[in-house]
């Protein structure tokens, strides 16, 4: 990560951009708490270093995350951007692990399909995937198995959906106290980040720190 030309060091830029993706603070809380470490950084200029350099940190755990399990949840959940729902597709193992996430703006099988297909790129093809009765969901695999010649199994089981409605809340707990977001791209690149600290929490990274916050450094190396 090449903080090169920006006024604080590479630490305290990390340590600021930890705090709001790990904790359920806005910009100004994360402002008051680096003042308190005798820090005096605007919200402003963290909330660009939160956009700037999440990106980073999302492709750095890419390469070092844990091979997820062969049976997959897929589900999306609701997301407020500037007034408008999008949606954010997200797929976890029978363990829970995160496999992988993607904010759109629309809830449509095209969308689905975006989704399963990065997370198919980013991990490898799964042996079944259990969904709800979306018939988004149940339309981008079925496409996806006739283009690919794949024989990935759809099953539909509310129960065994039930891990990763759990894992949404978590998500949605998140970001409920802040005050919303106001443009797309921001939101896409704050939630990735959050989902990545989710993803340490779970023990999802390969030779992690001694804590999740050292783990989170490694990231930045």
């Amino acid at each position: 990560m090449n903080t090169k030309g920006h006024c604080y060091p590479k630490s305290i830029i990390l340590q600021a951009v930890y705090f709001k993706l790990r904790f359920t603070l806005s910009y100004r809380d994360v402002e008051e708490i680096m003042k308190m470490c005798g820090v005096q950084v605007d919200h402003a200029t963290i909330q660009r270093w939160v956009y700037k350099f999440t990106p980073f940190i999302v492709a750095q755990m890419k390469k070092r995350k844990l091979r997820v399990g062969n049976s997959w949840r897929m589900d999306e959940t609701y997301i407020q951007v500037k007034g408008q729902w999008c949606y954010l597709y997200r797929a976890v193992d029978k363990l829970g692990n995160t496999v992988d996430f993607l904010l759109t703006k629309r809830r449509q099988r095209m969308s689905a399909q975006s989704f399963l297909i990065k997370a198919i790129n980013n991990n490898y093809k799964p042996r079944v995937i259990t969904i709800d009765k979306s018939g988004s969901n149940t339309g981008a695999i079925k496409v996806y198995n006739k283009r690919s010649f794949s024989k990935i199994k759809i099953r539909q089981c509310k129960y065994l959906n039930n891990i990763i409605e759990q894992d949404h809340r978590f998500i949605k707990w998140r970001i409920q106290n802040g005050l919303g977001f106001k443009n797309f791209e921001s939101a896409k690149r704050t939630l990735n980040g959050i989902e990545v600290v989710h993803m340490l929490r779970k023990n999802q990274m390969i030779n992690p720190g001694l804590t999740m916050f050292k783990s989170f450094c490694r990231l930045a190396v």
